[in-house]
């Protein structure tokens, strides 16, 4: 295996011994509503299948800039820099927590990718504002009630080709962006991955 699917590979495998974790994070919320701190050092990663249908999507439709919000430990932002390699393209990723988006700059570079990503530390509606270049696939995994803020702060940047992935569209914070897009006349959408994510394209 190369360096992209080795490092893939340790850390899928990591992030399927993090099931505690999450269920300590979720607890919390027993008396409060979750925060991302809660989640501070858990994975909370897409699938292998995910990954490869992403790398896939992006490499068949030749996307260049990629924008994903939402870096966590950096599997999926392996996913996408691999198909940025492949494209030519270059990927913008942020994540609100330091000492997550440092461990995944540490992962990207182990998977030699670095050349192919650029990851920002903050708020999203902070890192990414401002972003004038036209965005070819949007992969959203961040904080679910900034899905929609943030679609609306990027939407001039969407073209005739821009895809647009939501993952964790079964979960209740997501319904304003999946309202949103479900009912204007500018969008298609898809329901993959048994409800898991929307697909979202310009109609």
């Amino acid at each position: 295996m190369n360096a992209v699917e080795n490092k893939l590979t340790a850390l899928h495998q990591d992030a399927k011994k993090d099931v505690l974790r999450i269920s300590k994070g979720i607890a919390k919320s027993i008396f409060r509503p979750m925060q991302p701190a809660d989640f501070e050092n858990v994975y909370l990663p897409i699938s292998r299948e995910q990954g490869r249908v992403i790398r896939d999507m992006i490499i068949d439709n030749k996307c260049k800039n990629i924008v994903e919000f939402g870096t966590s430990f950096g599997i999926s932002s392996i996913y996408l820099a691999d198909a940025a390699r492949q494209t030519k393209g270059k990927v913008i990723s942020t994540e609100l927590l330091e000492s997550k988006a440092n461990t995944a700059i540490e992962n990207i570079r182990n998977a030699e990718l670095e050349d192919y990503i650029e990851v920002r530390i903050g708020d999203a509606m902070e890192t990414l504002s401002g972003h004038s270049e036209p965005i070819d696939f949007l992969f959203l995994d961040g904080w679910k009630d900034l899905y929609l803020p943030l679609f609306k702060m990027l939407e001039q940047q969407f073209h005739a080709g821009t895809i647009i992935y939501a993952d964790n569209m079964d979960m209740a914070d997501t319904k304003d962006y999946a309202d949103y897009v479900q009912s204007s006349d500018f969008y298609l959408n898809q329901i993959i991955h048994n409800g898991k994510a929307f697909l979202t394209s310009l109609s």
